[in-house]
């Protein structure tokens, strides 16, 4: 663990307390003073926080336990935002905290947490985690250092510098309503600044993770990064190669779908992370030509962002769909040179990147199916004679793939007109359409006719 903070924290820790065992509260660390900010020197009012979440504070303080609001829901509160959910810290262990409610479920292994329900409203309660050097047999390190298994308990002084970032460390106290601060999280918080707690490149290692955490909050918030916790950054960037690809990928989704994805995506490159979780695509944009593909995925996030700010759903698939798009499409055209038909070569090509993408951030199956759909209909959208406009209208992906083919002709990457075209056509009621589609027989230049060879007469029967 932290080295600094090994030497000033007193060891005082309970390993998976029992049902009957609360965890010991009653060993201070010396050296970990708190800042106690009181109720007038705070923004944070009761009437902001989850009626759920209170009941949840109140009933483990009345049945004599210590419970804090922890995290981004401190956080959130003193920037003045609604947060997304409430996380409540607390010395009860889980097993106590499920006997004080019957609406709790107990889940994880790495570390236990306990999750109340109210309908749809979860409020995650975590026990205090320890960090003293009396757990150092229980914790599973890997050579980069990484913690592969850290599930034990300690006081709150211990959970603090378990915790990543100085501004979601600060507990709100429904005692008193105070809230405690032991590592300047306040002042970062007022100076809109972003700093690690303990060692920046120890707290890498041990969570390479904490680099893109790092980025989205600093970009979500509109914060600065401390430059000591920004300089490990760039030589610590490989580390990511050691975290499991599904985990990437849900890390990759709070990035680019949170409403910052542009910001977010030229800090990520400016850092070098970008290039671990799409290798594929930061390979096309080293080489792009007249603003392509980054003028194509710029336009892609920041219609992501626009449609997120509408409130409108988003489709995952799209968005990785255009980091992947070149690629794609670099391939297929090494595919047909080696003999494949157009269609062949894109749906080989498809598999192929597909399969190079997953190895960083494994997306699921269906994702995959949908991206290879929006993909392959982009050569459809010229071949309209006959029935087969009505046959592309109707295809279940159409409306995804029409919108990534008006975002190829807004970056060059498509005729205009053919956009255009699709536009009209898929609003007109069936009369208009029928025009339009005649209007295409006019317009198109007619196919020359092969002249016959004259047939060569057989000499035998001159």
């Amino acid at each position: 663990m932290l080295s600094f903070f090994k030497k000033i924290i007193k060891k005082s820790l309970s390993v998976e307390p029992q049902a009957n065992e609360s965890v010991e509260q009653t060993k201070r660390a010396p050296g970990l003073e708190p800042v106690i900010y009181s109720r007038s020197e705070h923004n944070i009012s009761r009437s902001q926080i989850s009626s759920n979440a209170l009941k949840v504070l109140y009933r483990l303080k009345n049945e004599g336990y210590d419970a804090y609001l922890v995290g981004g829901c401190v956080r959130d509160l003193l920037l003045g935002r609604e947060p997304k959910d409430f996380d409540v810290a607390t010395n009860a262990s889980p097993e106590q905290v499920k006997q004080a409610f019957r609406n709790c479920r107990l889940i994880g292994r790495r570390f236990r947490l306990a999750h109340v329900f109210f309908g749809r409203e979860i409020i995650e309660v975590a026990t205090f985690r320890g960090a003293s050097e009396q757990v150092q047999d229980l914790q599973k390190v890997d050579e980069d250092g990484r913690l592969l298994r850290d599930n034990v308990y300690g006081t709150i002084e211990e959970d603090v510098i378990r915790r990543d970032f100085t501004v979601n460390a600060l507990y709100y106290n429904i005692k008193d309503f105070s809230i405690v601060d032991y590592v300047g999280g306040m002042d970062d918080h007022r100076a809109g600044m972003m700093r690690l707690i303990g060692d920046p490149e120890t707290r890498y290692r041990e969570d390479p993770v904490r680099m893109i955490r790092l980025v989205r909050f600093a970009v979500k918030l509109g914060f600065s990064i401390n430059p000591e916790c920004e300089k490990p950054i760039f030589q610590l960037a490989d580390l990511l190669a050691n975290i499991p690809a599904a985990r990437l990928q849900d890390e990759a989704l709070k990035l680019f779908l949170s409403g910052y994805a542009v910001e977010t995506f030229e800090m990520l490159r400016h850092y070098g992370l970008f290039a671990h979780l799409y290798p594929v695509a930061e390979t096309s944009l080293s080489i792009e030509e007249q603003g392509f593909p980054k003028l194509f995925i710029a336009k892609a996030l920041e219609n992501t962002d626009k449609r997120i700010a509408e409130g409108k759903s988003i489709a995952p698939f799209f968005l990785i769909s255009t980091f992947l798009w070149d690629a794609v499409k670099n391939q297929a055209n090494i595919n047909q040179a080696e003999g494949m038909s157009e269609s062949v070569a894109l749906q080989q090509a498809a598999s192929q990147i597909i399969s190079q993408q997953v190895k960083s951030t494994a997306f699921p199956k269906h994702m995959g199916v949908a991206m290879r759909d929006v993909w392959h209909l982009q050569s459809r959208f010229s071949s309209r004679s006959g029935t087969r406009a009505y046959r592309l209208l109707g295809h279940p992906k159409f409306r995804a793939a029409y919108d990534f083919m008006l975002l190829r002709a807004e970056t060059g990457g498509a005729e205009p007109e053919l956009a255009s075209w699709w536009t009209d056509f898929q609003i007109a009621p069936e009369a208009e359409q029928k025009k339009l589609l005649a209007s295409l027989t006019k317009t198109a230049p007619r196919k020359r006719r092969r002249r016959r060879k004259p047939a060569v007469k057989n000499q035998q029967n001159d």
